[in-house]
């Protein structure tokens, strides 16, 4: 299984990117958030999910670690696939989708191209006991542009150290988010 690539974007085209790895150019299907915030020769980095088929192999791919464990919950609903999961977190960030499964909006699930209101009230009823409590109350937008997107290095840490998104978005409540990325870690650590 493929991990994760790191490379130079070569082509952008439909929500697919070919990044090329040494003289060998992987496809790449991710959110529109990543996809408006990369440009042509940049080095990027993306974690990938691999799905394989009778018919087809295919990487989707994320500019967060938590993009990809979120993009994992939601594949393992009944009803979900690879593409409806990246139209779901083609929304808004993976935080505010997060979010939104959290604060039980299956209005804001059902704008995704290719999810209707049932399978968004699916997604709510597997996975909101899964991803931690809400970190605001209320209603979600749809994000328009990359800019609102904000990495969570400490989240992405914490997750690769082996911690489920919950317990580490729960670790990581209490703790200032405007502290070094190494100090958040080390009081989350703490906390836990």
């Amino acid at each position: 299984m493929i991990s994760h690539i790191k490379g130079v974007l070569e082509e952008k085209f439909n929500n697919s990117v070919i990044v090329d790895v040494s003289g060998v150019g992987y496809e790449i299907n991710i959110s529109t958030l990543d996809y408006e915030s990369v440009n042509l020769g940049d080095t990027v980095k993306f974690y990938t999910y691999q799905k394989v088929s009778e018919n087809d192999i295919s990487l989707y791919g994320f500019s967060t670690l938590v993009a990809k464990k979120l993009f994992e919950m939601l594949i393992s609903v009944n009803g979900i696939g690879p593409k409806a999961g990246m139209s779901i977190l083609s929304l808004a960030t993976p935080e505010e989708v997060r979010n939104a499964i959290a604060n039980s909006d299956a209005a804001f699930i059902s704008k995704a191209q290719g999810v209707g209101k049932k399978s968004a009230e699916r997604v709510i009823v597997d996975l909101s006991d899964k991803v931690g409590l809400p970190t605001h109350y209320g209603a979600t937008e749809v994000k328009a542009k990359p800019e609102a997107q904000r990495n969570d290095e400490a989240l992405d840490a914490l997750i690769a150290l082996g911690f489920p998104l919950r317990e580490a978005t729960a670790a990581l409540e209490s703790v200032d988010p405007s502290l070094p990325v190494d100090e958040r870690i080390r009081l989350a650590l703490k906390s836990n």
